[in-house]
This record gives C-alpha cells, structure tokens and sequence, in this order.
C-alpha cells in the first residue's frame, strides 16, 4: 500500500522494509525528544548529537526515527517541527530495531524497524499542502496503547510505594498547568522543569512532571478543566520530601492530547458535571495560587532588556518570568467603571462574553445553576529608567492586592477617592513581578500580565539598579 500526492508515493509504515530504494515517508509527529550531545568516540574533544522523534501515518501504525550528526544540523533539524505536526522524510535508512535494548528508552512500537536520518542522503520537510494532512491530524487523537490499559490516578496512590519506578500508562484531566522553572545543572548545561496537575474520578491532585522541553511546550497547550490526556508510558516515583506519589514524562513517554476513547468521554462528562455543580471552584483557586510561585521568580530585567530579548526571539520567544524594579506610570481607575472591572463565571472564572452575558467554556450549563462575579481587568503602563512597557495586564486578585481593595469596595469609593488611590500607586518605586509572552494580536505585539506589585524595598531596588549598570543579574532557579 502506497500513499499518493501530486509529485510522488509515500510508502504505509507498515510497508517499509531494509531493501526498498530511496522510500519515501509521511506521517504525523506524535513524539519527540530533546536534542542531546555526546562525546565522539572517533573524534576525541568534539561531540556528536542526536535526538528522536515517532511518526504515524495509521491507527495501528507507527515508527521510531533517528538523526545522528553535527550539532548545526541536528539542533536546525529539530527546531523544524513539533509534535503535532505533519511530516515528509525523503530516503530514510530503514534498519532493524532490537527491540530490548532499543524500547528501554524509546516508545514502543508495532514496527520492527527504525528509521535512521542522515544529514548527507535524507530529507525531513513539514508538510501542510497534501490531501492526507486531514487523515493523519486525525491520529493525534488515538492512544498507542489499548485505551482501556491505564491506572486511574486513584489507583497509583492506593498502591503507594509497590508501584515506585514502574512503567505505566495514566488517562487523567488537567487541573493546572504550572510555570516552566529554568536552571543550570552541575555540568553547565541548561535544564528545565514543569508540573502539571492531574484529576480524575478517583483523585483531585497529582503531579506529573516534565523534564524536557518538547513535552513542556506541550502542556503549555492544555486547558485546565478542559483537557484530557493520555500518557503511556510514564514513570511513576514515590517523592518522598512531598510524601506522594508523582509521574514523570520519560524518553519512551507518548502523550496523547483529548483523546477520542469511550474512556476519556467518560471523563470528559465528569469535568462537565464538575464545572455544573462548581465543585472545582475552590479547588481552582489554591491550583492557581500554587502554579505561581513568585519565590522562584528571580530574573532581573529593565524594560529595554525586555524589549531586546523580544527582537531578538525571531518571533519565537517562550514565555518569560522575572522582575522589573520600576513604576505604574499609567493607572486609570478614576474615570469609568465599565473599562476597569469586567464580569467572570463564578463557576470557572473564565472572563465571560459581554454581550451575551455566557461563559465560552461551560456555556451548555444550565443559566439557573451559575452566575457571573465583577472582577477588575486593568491596563497599566509600567516603566523604568530605560523605557515603558504599555498596555500592561494587571486582574483580578492580583488586582485586589495591588489596590488593597475589593471590588466591592472600588465600586463604593467616591470619584475623589478613587483618584486618591491612584495617585498612592503611582510613580512608587515597585517590585513588580512578571510574565510575558509575544503576542501579535496584542496592540504592542508583548502581552505582560502583572504577578504582584508592591512597594520594593529601597536598598534593594538600588542595589538592582547598580548591578544593571554593570550587567544583567541572571540567577538560574529549581
């Protein structure tokens, strides 16, 4: 069986075998590791790198691909694509696998060959121009393994200890998606780490965690209280400083996003009936309060920095966590109510739609069994001694922190009160904690939403400006 497009046949995976000349592939993307180096043993001081990536091009068919080479290569080569995405792969080497050595770390596949990359003879493309983009897109929602072949997270911490560096496969719901943590491991390379917490029927919140950046950029896509997954694969670990029993996303780990299983539509319908009953609604708050933690916020940045980091991002910038000692330069609560407070699902908190009054995640709930709550939505201008960010997103709770009121409260004050309280915030020299993401449909292409603000300490703030003038403070963090 061969696929077929304008300008050539791709050979089914499940076709391919040592002998055939020049095959070509397609498929979907539906993992990928992180490029890694290792030293060269032919060449002694000089390192070779590599990274992998699985592709599947049927509901019952998929394959391992590697690519060895010069570090230019290999890190061009990855950076070409993410999971997801659909792929060409003009003259491969198809090689036998062995599969005990080779499945220890990477995903297990119906295959009994891999295929191997090489700089010189093959060629890897993105494609998004051929008839079968559809059909394959569509497999992103199939699990690898049997969908009914899973622990229920309930399962895992009745278990306990005797499940402790076991391979499982997990069905879960995400409850929160916590921020990306960057550090500098003991050999100076880069690190990263990202928690994400899962529920189910059996279980309000467990931790499954990220080391490596494909599966991070991953999970920055899932919706809380929204999105299901399905990992197969994962290594479960007892931790014992939290005392509980943790996940971790490995090299053989495959992560399907919403999958389409009689299973995960069960839970589909208990998130439903969760956002119904507004059960999740304490659960989200203490969620939120945990996925920042502003203790392991640590980067310094003046506004020009900033500014320079995102030119120079080429237009792929991650999101980016730090602190800018600075001032509210722009604060316009004393004009109109209306621009400052918007209205928010008291079930989800999402900011709910201005006309129709509805709420877009739980819109097919009942109007009698939900209600909306005023929330303040504010932009603020924030700058420095070297410029301004505008447009800046400061909301809700953080809001209410930053103004030391409640909504409630604004909207009892009198017009010259409300003036009063703007001018105690602005032009204060402050600690203001940040994120930032590029963001085109945002009026100044940056989209900053505030963490906390607070007066800084003076000393503090002066000896941040003083190591600004000598360069830029960059502490790496856990």
């Amino acid at each position: 069986m061969a696929y077929s497009s304008s300008t050539r046949d791709f050979v089914a995976l499940s076709d391919l075998h040592p002998n055939l000349a020049r095959p070509n592939v397609i498929g979907v993307v539906i993992g990928k590791t992180d490029v890694r180096g290792f030293p060269d043993r032919k060449n002694i001081g000089s390192e070779r790198y590599t990274f992998s990536f699985t592709i599947r091009d049927s509901p019952t068919y998929f394959i391992n691909v590697n690519s060895w080479g010069r570090e230019e290569y290999i890190r061009s080569l990855s950076e070409s694509f993410r999971v997801g995405d659909c792929v060409t792969i003009e003259n491969p080497l198809v090689q036998s696998k062995e599969a005990e050595r080779e499945e220890k770390f990477n995903p297990v596949t119906p295959s009994c060959y891999k295929l191997l990359l090489s700089e010189n003879h093959s060629v890897v493309k993105t494609s998004s121009c051929y008839e079968m983009d559809t059909k394959l897109l569509s497999l992103l929602h199939l699990p690898v393994k049997d969908p009914q072949d899973y622990y229920s997270l309930g399962d895992i911490v009745a278990n306990g200890r005797s499940l402790d560096g076991r391979i499982l496969n997990v069905l879960a719901a995400v409850m929160s998606v916590g921020e990306p943590k960057y550090f500098m491991t003991s050999d100076k390379r880069k690190g990263q780490r990202c928690e994400v917490k899962l529920y189910d029927e059996t279980e309000m919140s467990f931790p499954i965690v990220c080391w490596d950046n494909e599966s991070i950029h991953l999970a920055q896509s899932w919706i809380p209280r929204e999105t299901v997954i399905f990992a197969s694969d994962v290594r479960i670990n007892f931790d014992k400083f939290r005392n509980c029993m943790t996940a971790t996303v490995i090299s053989k780990t495959i992560i399907t996003t919403n999958p389409e299983t009689a299973e995960a539509n069960v839970l589909f319908s208990f998130i439903k009936e969760g956002a119904q009953s507004g059960a999740w609604h304490d659960k989200m708050e203490e969620q939120s309060k945990e996925s920042i933690n502003l203790e392991t916020i640590v980067d310094v940045y003046t506004v020009e920095q900033l500014k320079e980091k995102a030119l120079q991002s080429d237009g792929k910038l991650e999101p980016v966590y730090g602190i800018i000692y600075g001032y509210i330069s722009t604060l316009d609560i004393d004009d109109n109510a209306s621009k400052v407070i918007r209205n928010r699902c008291s079930i989800c908190r999402f900011i709910v739609n201005e006309t129709s009054n509805t709420c877009t995640f739980c819109s097919d709930v009942s109007s009698d069994s939900k209600s909306t709550f005023a929330s303040f939505d504010i932009l603020v201008d924030l700058t420095d001694h070297t410029g301004t960010l505008y447009s800046c997103y400061l909301s809700d709770c953080v809001a209410e922190e930053t103004l030391g009121c409640t909504v409630h409260e604004f909207l009892t004050l009198a017009e010259d009160k409300k003036t009063a309280l703007k001018w105690q915030l602005l032009l204060e020299r402050s600690k203001i904690y940040f994120k930032v993401t590029l963001s085109p449909s945002w009026r100044t292409g940056l989209k900053v939403n505030v963490l906390s603000c607070k007066l800084a300490d003076p000393t503090e703030a002066s000896q941040s400006l003083l190591g600004k003038e000598t360069g830029n403070k960059r502490l790496h963090y856990y």
